[in-house]
């Protein structure tokens, strides 16, 4: 996300659409990534199936719920809420403490289904793939943190494809309004989705996927913690400065 967002700054891309051209090529980049990802955990046994259960209905109908707001909402909400996600997962994982919990374990019923349908609409708007979000709700009900990254890599799945589709809808009138914007336009984009920006970084996710998976694995639980705090918590910097200075 903010690599995207600096190469569409210097591309000239406007600021009204480009941290939605950033979700949306992020999405469609996670597609591939979050396919492979998922294998690796899934071999090593560290996904939840049963959460995927549960949730897989109310995600979907999240996704595309966010793919309709991106369609009207206003740039600065992108930011907003992945400046607010990303720092509240921040604070949890950088200051853990075993009393900062909201229980046990996760809840059952309609509740679980509204978390599920949270972790669609939220995952839409950051373009994250559901791992942040996710994230910071299993470890809130003490689940493992490495559990809950296997998981997510499960979620976005789920996430990606239907919401990198959904942003090219939303971002296709978009690009009517800036003819003169050549990343805008077919063939570099559809929609919200940055067909150079996806060709260049997908190799390069391919290849990393399952050497993430395998450092993740090979961390501590604390050392893992901390890793993903501190990149919450630059990343989301990043765009609270973009928030103020409007860059």
């Amino acid at each position: 996300m903010p690599v995207f967002y600096e190469c569409f700054r210097i591309a000239g891309v406007p600021l009204e659409v480009r941290m939605p051209l950033c979700v949306g090529t992020s999405l469609a980049v996670i597609i591939p990534t979050s396919i492979r990802s998922f294998q690796a955990h899934y071999k090593r046994g560290a996904v939840d199936m049963a959460i995927l259960r549960v949730w897989w209905l109310p995600i979907l109908i999240g996704v595309v719920s966010g793919s309709v707001v991106a369609r009207f909402a206003p740039e600065r909400l992108f930011k907003i809420v992945f400046v607010a996600v990303a720092w509240s997962a921040a604070v949890r994982l950088i200051f853990a403490r075993e009393s900062w919990k909201l229980g046990d374990d996760l809840p059952k019923g309609p509740l679980m289904r509204v978390y599920g349908f949270c972790v669609g609409i939220l995952s839409t708007l950051m373009g994250i793939g559901g791992g942040l979000f996710s994230n910071l709700l299993m470890t809130f009900y003490s689940r493992p943190i490495h559990q809950a990254v296997a998981t997510s890599s499960a979620l976005a799945v789920l996430i990606s494809i239907p919401g990198a589709l959904g942003y090219i809808y939303a971002g296709w009138p978009a690009a009517a309004n800036y003819p003169a914007v050549a990343a805008l336009q077919i063939p570099f984009t559809l929609g919200y989705v940055s067909l150079i920006g996806a060709v260049l970084v997908m190799p390069m996710s391919l290849v990393t996927a399952p050497l993430g998976v395998k450092a993740a694995h090979a961390m501590s639980k604390r050392t893992l913690e901390m890793a993903f705090g501190c990149y919450l918590l630059i990343v989301g910097s990043r765009f609270v400065l973009s928030l103020v200075g409007g860059q």
